[in-house]
């Protein structure tokens, strides 16, 4: 048996009972604090000793009002309870041209957690603002709006992104700290790659896979692991999509503690089974790993559903259980 016994420990049973009840993947790792996964750290934060006091109906208002600190809490608000009532997007897509929160860097700080609560809400009619906004001169604009598309999972984005990658939209600046990147690079190769995923491999995926190639040997490690991340999502032929989920798996053993964050994340979000053990075995915080082994759990009960549970679901759990 996967766990060295004559029956499988209580964790595990008890995993397997809850997966009949769906949605409680997410309760396969209850135990753990999986619900960092929820969280925008990326997001400006302003604490608010009335956070949990806030309404749908007050943050709404407070997006529209005077207060740069009160609209940038509202957007942010209302991305991370997931509200998607018609106004609230609709303010949110309003925000996303917004003029009047500028750094003196000539940032736009809201327009960044507009962009990132839109790409949690769900909502499509947002897709066409999040792709003018791909040409803002702010860099981190530009990252949250290709961050937001990913999520949205509408192909119609793929050429602009590709454009993006390729750096042929006029306009945008660079990031302001080093190494200064011309591009968001990354979050725009992971979109690529969702996004391709979501659709038929066409003529355009096999652009956007030419143009997503020189990547992988971009000087910026998290790079080029974003780049292996697409590729696999993209190839259409398996044994060579397994290379670049293989190229992952090796990019495990360095010495970069964060390197090594980077691609538990990418190997999740791919769902490459073959790097269960290895992800198991990675010299990396136990959550981080659990929540890399859930991308390549829910992976497997995409495939083959959760009447039947595979062995490669088994598998995972089994690791899984090990790491609780």
């Amino acid at each position: 048996m996967l766990w060295g016994g004559s029956c499988p420990p209580q964790k595990l049973l008890n995993s397997v009972k809850i997966i009949e009840h769906p949605p409680g993947i997410l309760e396969v790792v209850a135990k753990t604090r999986l619900d960092l996964m929820n969280e925008d750290f990326t997001s400006t934060k302003i604490p608010s000793p009335d956070a949990e006091q806030l309404t749908v109906e007050q943050a709404i208002e407070n997006l529209q009002g005077s207060d740069l600190g009160l609209r940038m809490y509202a957007a942010w608000w209302l991305g991370r309870f997931r509200v998607d009532d018609p106004t609230a997007i609709e303010v949110l897509i309003k925000a996303l041209n917004d003029e009047e929160d500028r750094t003196g860097a000539g940032g736009y700080p809201l327009r960044r957690n507009a962009a990132r609560a839109l790409g949690k809400l769900g909502d499509r009619q947002a897709v066409p603002a999040l792709m003018e906004a791909l040409v803002c001169e702010d860099f981190y604009v530009r990252e949250a709006a290709a961050q937001a598309l990913e999520g949205l999972q509408d192909p119609v984005a793929v050429p602009i992104l590709i454009q993006l990658l390729a750096n042929q939209l006029p306009g945008t600046l660079p990031a302001p700290e080093p190494p200064q990147l011309v591009q968001p690079f990354d979050a725009i190769l992971e979109a690529l790659g969702t996004l391709g995923g979501v659709q038929a491999i066409t003529s355009g995926t096999s652009v956007a896979i030419e143009v997503i190639k020189p990547f992988l040997d971009h000087p910026v490690p998290r790079i080029q692991f974003s780049a292996a991340r697409a590729l696999y999502q993209l190839s259409p032929d398996q044994q060579v999509a397994d290379a670049y989920g293989d190229r992952l798996i090796t990019a495990l053993k360095l010495d970069d503690l964060q390197l090594r964050r980077a691609v538990l994340a990418d190997l999740g979000a791919i769902g490459y089974l073959a790097a269960a053990q290895p992800i198991a075995d990675t010299l990396a915080e136990n959550s981080l790993k659990l929540i890399s082994l859930k991308g390549l759990l829910e992976k497997q009960l995409q495939i083959h559903g959760q009447d039947q549970l595979s062995a490669g679901a088994i598998k995972v759990m089994a690791l899984m259980d090990e790491l609780l």
